[in-house]
């Protein structure tokens, strides 16, 4: 059996997109992990400065998952950034998570209410990456597919 030359294969390759199923189970999950984030800060026991503090973080941590989600996909085939901006975005990563953790261990509030802002956090945390893969992917078979009709003259 012979291997199908390079151009053939770019030839007849598809391009595989995310099916309306899962892109919907990646939305309804975020947001879901949004709404018992957003819930269980909003009626967060406490002082109103301990409760900014913790939107401040999970916010911080939000937005640092996006970024390292962003980073870690742009350099998969090779290294493009430079050793200090990994250190940014995985420090910053980390720092978001090591200081929203410790703030929610040492909140004095239930146990129980503790618990669920961990898990809704580490939830959200979670569905991030997810979303940004989703997002990505979607955005490179966009980009294939413009590729491929160019070629075809379309």
């Amino acid at each position: 059996m012979s291997n199908p030359s390079p151009v053939h294969s770019m030839n007849t390759s598809t391009v595989r997109h995310d099916t309306r199923a899962w892109k919907l189970q990646v939305w309804v999950s975020f947001g879901l992990a949004v709404t018992l984030c957003g819930t269980g800060l909003a009626y967060l026991p406490g002082e109103d400065l301990h409760r900014a503090f913790m939107v401040m973080g999970y916010v911080f941590c939000l937005s640092t998952a996006f970024a390292l989600s962003k980073f870690i996909r742009d350099n998969e085939r090779e290294r493009s950034d430079t050793p200090m901006w990994s250190l940014v975005v995985w420090g910053g990563f980390g720092l978001a998570m090591a200081l929203t953790a410790w703030g929610l261990y040492r909140m004095q509030i239930n146990p129980t209410y503790k618990a669920f802002l961990g898990v809704s956090w580490l939830f959200l945390i979670s569905t991030v990456f997810t979303l940004a893969k989703t997002l990505r992917d979607a955005h490179e078979a966009h980009l294939a597919d413009a590729r491929a009709h160019a070629r075809r003259g379309e």
